[in-house]
């Protein structure tokens, strides 16, 4: 049964059976309805075509991947419903940190567009900068961890 559930002020209404919300941060302008699925172009790493699809329960990761996605398009989050299984990100879990606290997960099953978060901050450009540094260091090490 489909319920609709109460949405933050910034976010589209949405009607889920799943309690729980997840994000996913792009560049690419999508409708509702629409579905993320894997085999096409990356938006990380060599590009090459996504094994998975990644997305997270949190805003912050959520908002690195919007800010991080290439093309110029429109930086977007939206709010997506899994359609099969999905498991923990090892790109982000259990390495630094034990567990999962970014919430980042991965599946190679299709994400449903089901709403998106119009009202976000970002991060500033010092901090996209670094991040964007750290990244162009772990590649010129071969450490390329999208799969």
């Amino acid at each position: 049964m489909t319920q609709k559930n109460k949405i933050p002020y910034g976010v589209t209404t949405i009607h889920t059976p799943f309690t729980q919300v997840y994000l996913h941060g792009t560049k690419a302008d999508l409708k509702l309805g629409d579905l993320l699925e894997v085999g096409y172009n990356s938006n990380f790493g060599k590009q090459d075509n996504a094994k998975y699809i990644y997305f997270t329960a949190t805003l912050d990761p959520a908002v690195w991947g919007a800010e991080l996605a290439v093309g110029d398009g429109k930086e977007r989050i939206y709010l997506v419903e899994p359609t099969g299984p999905i498991e923990n990100d090892p790109n982000l879990t259990n390495q630094k940190y034990e567990g999962n606290p970014s919430m980042s997960f991965r599946s190679k099953h299709p994400l449903k567009v089901v709403g998106e978060v119009t009202i976000w901050s970002g991060h500033t450009s010092e901090q996209i900068t670094a991040m964007k540094e750290g990244i162009a260091k772990l590649n010129a090490q071969g450490i390329g961890a999208i799969e």
